[in-house]
């Protein structure tokens, strides 16, 4: 199973990377699928001016010879490519299981078109937990009381020192917990991306690779 997946993630990180044109300015999310992408960019050799979502993202591509630049010293982007935990077919999607859905948001926010790299088992009937979430360190305990049912994980802060979590209720509605979420003092942010966000997700099957579009 897993070389199935990694066929797939090759195969759609390949699709994803033949979108990217000389001259764009192309952000880059985190995770398994972006490391497949990464190397295949490198490949084409094209002058594009990337922002990574991530430090472990921005090492890679640096090491990689991309050329990586500050994202404060860009205002918008022509592209943004990532991978994602879960796609349903209303186009609501879960990210986040790297920790870094807070950036990959605002960088798929900065871009004129949000495309999203996953292979066949990420696509789900419906969404399920966990949603992963950025909390504020202040007034912690408060925040999660408020949460409730959310763990912490046990892992290091964000990049900006944020707290990672996990909420883990169940939900039927992703449009009602987000803005649940996003309402609470001391989110900074969650794992639940709007249909309006993506432009299109790219599957992964044994066949090819398929496009869905929501936007």
């Amino acid at each position: 199973m897993s070389e199935t997946i990694d066929r797939e993630k090759q195969r759609v990180a390949e699709a994803g990377a033949a979108l990217v044109r000389g001259g764009m300015r192309v952000g880059l999310g985190s995770g398994t699928t972006v490391a497949h992408l990464l190397p295949v960019l490198a490949a084409r050799n094209l002058d594009v001016a990337y922002v990574a979502a991530s430090p472990q993202t921005e090492r890679a591509a640096l090491e990689l010879g991309l050329d990586v630049r500050p994202f404060d010293t860009l205002d918008r982007l022509d592209l943004a490519l990532d991978g994602a935990d879960q796609v349903a077919p209303s186009g609501w999607t879960i990210k986040g299981g790297g920790a870094a859905h807070t950036r990959e948001k605002v960088v798929a926010a900065a871009a004129d078109r949000f495309v999203v790299l996953v292979s066949a088992q990420k696509v789900v009937e419906a969404l399920s937990p966990p949603v992963p979430l950025e909390l504020l360190a202040f007034g912690l305990q408060a925040t999660l009381r408020a949460l409730a049912p959310t763990d912490l994980r046990d892992v290091p802060p964000s990049p900006d020192g944020g707290v990672i979590a996990d909420y883990r209720g169940e939900f039927d509605d992703p449009e009602a917990l987000a803005a649940r979420l996003s309402a609470i003092p001391g989110v900074v942010g969650h794992g639940l991306f709007a249909p309006e966000l993506v432009s299109e997700v790219l599957v992964a099957l044994e066949s090819g690779v398929e496009s869905l579009r929501f936007s």
